[in-house]
């Protein structure tokens, strides 16, 4: 491997949002242009330096896939030589940073970025319930499923039947979510919370109740890469890309192999961490798809941080909250900070500021001594499975 062309993350940007809206007026490519050019400003870079193009989402935007990214490389006017426009759900900003990873060792690149933008808060427009009946979601959404929150509670029911797990559980995390989120002034809920307020919030899908689900948001973010050689003239701190995998095994949660075991993610781990040259006790820092408390603990498991059926166990206590052995999703998660749809993203760009030491205003939720992080984006409905390992310097 050439080390001059090892990739590395130079350049990072998001949108501020309030009350859970875009702070600034612009359309959903308008927000997308802000934090492309806030991310290639922070690198020292210029939008004309960038010759990757990634992207993903982009509800408002026409079309699917590549169209997208087209669309967006025409509004950001510059012209791409390497495309992408996998589309795997939340995970696909994960499996983006390995494809632009790959781009870059093969010189298919020189300055990847990576976007994403959704407006679906402001305009009230996700709703996920109405998914075509294409594949096998042909018997789930003519039965009234509500997708995909039923999908995650199946699962959870299973892995409750099967190991014992309980609601107190899966509050814990949405508990220590929250007191992460406490000390990020962007989150957008921050008030207290406790296992009895999750336990007593509005059962949504049983076993999920309202506080077991993440939240609904805009939000936009950037992230830009180029090689390690590259990187010595810029501004910013690099964060080495170390390892990364990617997995799926399905669409309609009908067809999942296991309920109660997340496949995708242990692969995707896996592959990842044997890449990188780690283990789980090299990893400081941990953040992972939180679109139900449920996602958590599977993933967790699945990633081999405990036992398959050892989740519970794990999160109880408040392992995860600041302060606790083992910090996890330190700006407060889709749960309390933000979700708009695929978060996958921002899992991102909270590891990497985690590495750069810039664990907000004053370093309230700054992860001492962080120098190894595991990403992982979880996409559909436990779906696919994206992981990330990120190195300081």
């Amino acid at each position: 491997m050439k080390n001059g062309r090892d990739p590395v993350i130079v350049g990072l940007a998001d949108a501020p949002i309030e009350d859970g809206k875009f702070v600034t007026k612009a359309s959903v490519l308008g927000h997308a242009a802000l934090v492309a050019k806030a991310a290639v400003d922070e690198a020292g870079l210029t939008l004309d330096d960038v010759d990757g193009l990634l992207t993903a989402g982009m509800w408002g935007v026409p079309g699917p896939g590549q169209l997208a990214t087209v669309t967006l490389g025409e509004y950001l006017n510059i012209m791409p030589t390497y495309v992408d426009g996998t589309n795997i759900g939340g995970s696909a900003f994960e499996a983006h940073v390995a494809h632009a990873a790959m781009a870059l060792r093969e010189g298919y690149c020189e300055v990847a970025l990576i976007v994403y933008s959704s407006d679906q808060k402001s305009l009230r427009s996700r709703n996920l319930g109405g998914r075509p009946s294409v594949l096998s979601m042909q018997h789930e959404t003519p039965y009234g499923m509500p997708t995909p929150v039923s999908g995650y509670a199946m699962a959870a029911q299973r892995h409750m039947h099967e190991y014992g797990t309980t609601s107190e559980n899966l509050a814990e995390i949405a508990v220590a979510t929250r007191k992460w989120a406490q000390l990020n002034p962007a989150a957008t809920r921050r008030d207290p919370l406790t296992v009895d307020d999750v336990l007593s919030s509005t059962m949504i899908s049983e076993p999920l109740h309202l506080l077991d689900c993440c939240l609904v948001t805009d939000g936009a973010g950037a992230i830009v890469m180029t090689t390690a050689e590259r990187a010595r003239d810029l501004k910013t701190k690099p964060v080495a890309v170390k390892g990364y995998g990617e997995a799926h095994t399905h669409w309609a949660i009908g067809e999942m192999p296991d309920l109660a075991r997340l496949l995708p993610a242990q692969k995707a781990g896996e592959t990842a961490m044997k890449m990188a040259g780690v283990s789980h006790s090299d990893i400081d820092v941990v953040e992972v798809y939180d679109s139900f408390t449920i996602t958590v603990l599977l993933t967790l498991e699945a990633l081999g941080f405990c036992k398959i059926g050892e989740g519970g166990d794990f999160v109880s206590g408040q392992r995860t909250a600041p302060g606790g052995a083992f910090p996890m999703n330190t700006n407060g998660g889709g749960l309390s900070a933000l979700h708009p749809g695929m978060y996958g993203m921002f899992l991102l760009i909270e590891a990497v500021r985690q590495l750069r030491g810039e664990g907000g205003e004053g370093g309230e939720r700054q992860v001492k001594g962080a120098e190894t992080a595991l990403v992982h984006g979880t996409g559909g409905t436990l779906s696919s499975g994206a992981t990330v390992i990120l190195q300081k310097g």
